[in-house]
């Protein structure tokens, strides 16, 4: 596309790399970097150019990064090989990592003194929902930069939402996943409840996901829940530290949580019972324990409704 902008891409996952390939596909001239050469070169059959650090992609109009974690992000922005390291300075950065409010004002503030806007722009969904087109992004930051990087947020999922200045876009998130560990935990008792009750958890979750109730997250956790399929999407002890950042920003600003409190508890319980490297729906099978009965699949092969993966962007 001629009247394209210049595309970086930092973080080349499964989630990132799902990303940028929407990019591409779109026809978009995308440059990506990935600490691992290896796991960028599907891109690379793509279309994408590689490159060796970060620093090579400064010259691009707009950065998108997508890592582990704060730590990682300064490290691509502001690290020796990062970003800003160079003479040259991308117009914009975009941050897709999940981070703290303060964590990214750090490296917004580096990015500013350097002369670039910076976005804040955590996502909702895991790699399987950005696959299928259905992620959503939460941005905060310059609104200018906003304007400047709108039409390519837009084509990574199915909506961008920009609120305001700053790091609103990372409390936004913050906000999100309390209420997916307090839905998560509701979830969890009322399908123990209905089976001790005589009820197929499947017969519920069909009538719960047909109802006013039912949502997108209710639909492609039902194989979670139903099934007992733990598969990684979001870990207890990655949602434990979003609990806490919660209680942290409602602390400051005298907001009373008691819902999230307990829930923080619970999950904070199946984190002690050793649940590591499983789904967080696996609060389903500590609510059977905790109510006098080991949960056993329903072996239902219900479908999580997210249909199969996008071929194209749109």
């Amino acid at each position: 596309m001629s009247d394209s902008l210049r595309i970086g891409w930092i973080g080349a996952g499964r989630m990132g790399s799902a990303l940028a390939a929407r990019l591409l596909a779109a026809g978009h001239d995308v440059a990506v970097y990935n600490r691992t050469r290896s796991k960028a070169e599907p891109l690379a059959e793509l279309g994408a150019e590689l490159v060796d650090s970060p620093r090579e992609l400064a010259d691009r109009d707009i950065v998108f990064t997508m890592v582990m974690g704060p730590a990682d992000v300064h490290e691509v922005v502001a690290g020796e090989r990062g970003i800003l390291s160079g003479a040259a300075r991308p117009r914009v950065i975009v941050d897709h990592t999940t981070a703290s409010p303060d964590g990214g004002a750090e490296v917004r503030a580096i990015a500013a003194a350097a002369g670039v806007d910076m976005l804040a722009a955590p996502v909702s969904g895991n790699p399987r929902v950005a696959e299928t087109g259905g992620l959503t992004i939460c941005v905060s930051g310059p609104e200018a930069a906003w304007e400047l990087a709108r039409p390519y947020l837009e084509l990574l999922g199915a909506s961008a939402t920009y609120v305001g200045e700053g790091e609103r876009a990372r409390l936004v998130k913050i906000c999100h996943n309390v209420m997916l560990g307090v839905v998560s935990q509701c979830l969890a008792e009322i399908a123990v409840l209905a089976e001790k009750g005589g009820v197929r958890r499947a017969d519920l979750m069909a009538f719960l996901n047909d109802s006013v109730m039912g949502s997108t997250f209710t639909r492609y956790k039902t194989p979670a829940y139903v099934d007992l399929d733990f598969s990684v999407t979001f870990t207890p002890r990655l949602l434990l530290k979003d609990l806490d950042l919660g209680l942290d920003n409602a602390r400051a600003t005298d907001v009373p949580m008691p819902l999230l409190a307990a829930t923080r508890e619970l999950v904070q319980q199946l984190v002690g019972l050793g649940y590591d490297d499983v789904d967080f729906a696996a609060l389903v099978e500590m609510q059977a324990r905790a109510s006098g009965y080991e949960i056993a699949s329903e072996d239902a092969g219900v479908g999580d409704g997210l249909g199969e993966p996008l071929e194209a962007a749109r």
